[in-house]
């Protein structure tokens, strides 16, 4: 194994340098200074401390906060929470950034906040900085804020959005952040907002919107709280492909070219590199940290080195955005460019999936050698969509194959393109079209 100690994981973001792009999300895992600490020994660059109160309205969290998504054998896909923001008195949260700042100066500290008003805004960015925080992450996206003029009420409102990035720009001189919601159509509009209210940078996503499971005793959507359940944020690997559209989509957008910072569904170095490769900056981590504890990042970092030693990489850096020139709406494909799938049967162990799926969902492609226990492919039937080799238990048995340029389904065989450019709806003057 070559040395890690070859590469550069540090990342510079909206002009604060981290040591590495892990850092723990505004959430349950960054409550306290005592969790934060546990986590920064661990080796974490850095924390977005949980979302700071006020203290004008009293925070009491239902019981109980959170629901396990498990699917079948795979536990906790997802995480359903109706969690609020920190319930701890603000003196107590500040006194922590205080101590974490005096211990571990090196060592990023960002302030989430949430106003309910525009001079909270203003008092709690203030007094974020004023005790040590280097950064600000306004959380305009929370799912499950019942308050108007908070969490995702406000990231659905965009000129709010402006107004309140505006107003704690004017108040503080450290980086802003502003943390968008996904429970909407398109990020880029209200980031758009952000960016002319003087944001530095867009995190994303926070949880989506979602009902993780029903009782089906009582009929109560989980968590129950006492016979009530309620639409709230889901988080975990269910939420990764969401999370990666949208930071694909914002770093895409030429008008906003603000650094980002992703969130959502991350557990492994792999899906880290996935987020940074199409422009995430530093990354946040809750559900993974829930499921595995803080020790995940050691794993980060030594397996997001390893891969960048492998690749030659010596900067962290020169990953962002890189996947994201091969990114194209879908009207780019080579259509002329086919393929089918194909198998290594010396791996097949007989158990007949790739058959059912093919028949049943597919191009009917696959027969079926009862002496020899093994598929037969059609190749001019193969539809090369590759759902046999997502439920095949051996990893790496098919695989896709490109055909040459000339080669061309059955049923492509079949139609005569010449024809169909003769066809005029009056032909079909009898049927009832819908």
């Amino acid at each position: 194994m070559k040395s890690n100690h070859t590469v550069d994981l540090s990342m510079d973001f909206c002009g604060i340098k981290f040591k590495n792009p892990f850092l723990l999300s505004s959430s349950p895992v960054s409550n306290s200074a005592e969790m934060v600490e546990a986590a920064y020994e661990a080796g974490w660059s850095g924390v977005v401390f949980k979302t700071l109160n006020s203290d004008r309205i009293p925070i009491i969290h239902p019981s109980p906060r959170m629901n396990s998504y498990h699917y079948g054998h795979k536990r906790l896909v997802g995480l359903q929470n109706v969690e609020q923001i920190s319930d701890r008195p603000l003196k107590h949260n500040l006194l922590d950034f205080l101590y974490l700042k005096k211990k571990y100066p090196d060592r990023v500290l960002i302030s989430s906040i949430m106003g309910f008003s525009n001079a909270e805004w203003e008092y709690l960015a203030k007094v974020s900085e004023d005790n040590g925080a280097d950064m600000l992450e306004l959380n305009f996206s929370c799912p499950h804020m019942c308050v108007e003029g908070s969490g995702h009420h406000v990231g659905k409102a965009f000129d709010l959005i402006e107004k309140f990035t505006t107003t704690v720009k004017n108040a503080v001189s450290i980086p802003v952040l502003a943390k968008m919601t996904p429970n909407i159509t398109d990020m880029t509009e209200p980031a758009l907002y952000a960016k002319r209210g003087g944001a530095d940078g867009i995190a994303a996503i926070n949880t989506v919107s979602g009902i993780s499971e029903v009782g089906l005793n009582d009929l109560v959507p989980k968590p129950n709280v006492f016979g009530i359940g309620a639409i709230s944020g889901t988080s975990g690997p269910a939420i990764k492909p969401i999370g990666l559209r949208f930071i694909a989509e914002m770093a895409t957008c030429k008008e906003l070219n603000l650094p980002l910072s992703g969130i959502g569904g991350i557990e492994t170095w792999v899906d880290a590199l996935e987020y940074i490769l199409l422009g995430s900056g530093p990354i946040q981590v809750t559900t993974g940290i829930i499921h595995y504890g803080y020790r995940i990042v050691e794993d980060m970092i030594e397996g997001l080195s390893d891969f960048m030693v492998e690749k030659g990489i010596s900067s962290v850096g020169e990953l962002v955005g890189k996947a994201n020139a091969n990114l194209k709406t879908t009207d780019h494909f080579e259509l002329d460019r086919q393929g089918i799938t194909q198998y290594d049967l010396d791996q097949c162990v007989g158990c007949g999936q790739c058959v059912i799926v093919c028949n049943d969902a597919a191009g009917q492609a696959l027969d079926w050698d009862e002496t020899t226990r093994r598929p037969h492919l059609i190749e001019d039937k193969c539809l090369s969509c590759m759902i046999c080799s997502f439920i095949c238990p051996v990893e790496g048995l098919i695989t896709f194959k490109e055909m040459p340029r000339d080669w061309k389904r059955r049923e492509a065989k079949i139609m005569d393109t010449s024809l169909e450019k003769d066809l005029k709806l009056s032909d079909y003057k009898d049927i009832n079209i819908l």
